[in-house]
């Protein structure tokens, strides 16, 4: 009997991506992370109110984008600077948005972070709804100018392809 030869099978790497990203929004999948702080378990993530890093990691992660899933912005940008992201000023379908802080109802002004899909639309987390959701890259204009400011967009080479 001859052997079968195996397949060769090949990740299309951008566009399993985007699908990814575009296929979360509404999922709860991103909402909670537990770890112990000062020795009590809590969830870091807040059900879902401060989940846009974690969201947006495990994406990056499970496209081997990154090296780790993150729980904060600061830790998600440092990975994305180690593991070969750079920095552009126009958004490209596939790159990763860091917007200004604002404040998110708890009070606290937070940076923000998720993904451009192309046509003026992001997908990022929503600190109401608790899951990931599409909207306008800027969350729209008022007066003229953005609602909230991107402050930094990242490219990673491999998206080129």
């Amino acid at each position: 009997m001859a052997s079968k030869k195996p397949l060769d099978v090949k990740v299309v790497l951008k566009e399993s991506y985007i699908k990814a990203i575009r296929n979360s929004v509404g999922s709860n999948l991103f909402r909670n992370l537990y770890a112990y702080v000062n020795g009590k378990k809590k969830d870091i993530l807040e059900d879902g109110a401060l989940s846009c890093a974690a969201f947006t990691s495990s994406i990056l992660y499970l496209f081997k984008l990154v090296a780790d899933i993150h729980a904060t912005i600061r830790g998600t940008t440092a990975d994305l600077e180690k593991s070969g992201w750079t920095k552009i000023t126009k958004p490209r379908e596939g790159a990763v948005l860091v917007w200004e802080a604002q404040g998110s109802g708890s009070g606290k002004a937070h940076k923000h972070i998720g993904f451009y899909i192309g046509k003026n639309k992001a997908v990022s987390n929503h600190f109401k709804k608790h899951h990931p959701i599409l909207h306008h890259w800027t969350f729209g204009t008022k007066n003229g100018r953005p609602v909230r400011k991107v402050e930094q967009i990242f490219w990673n080479k491999k998206l080129n392809k």
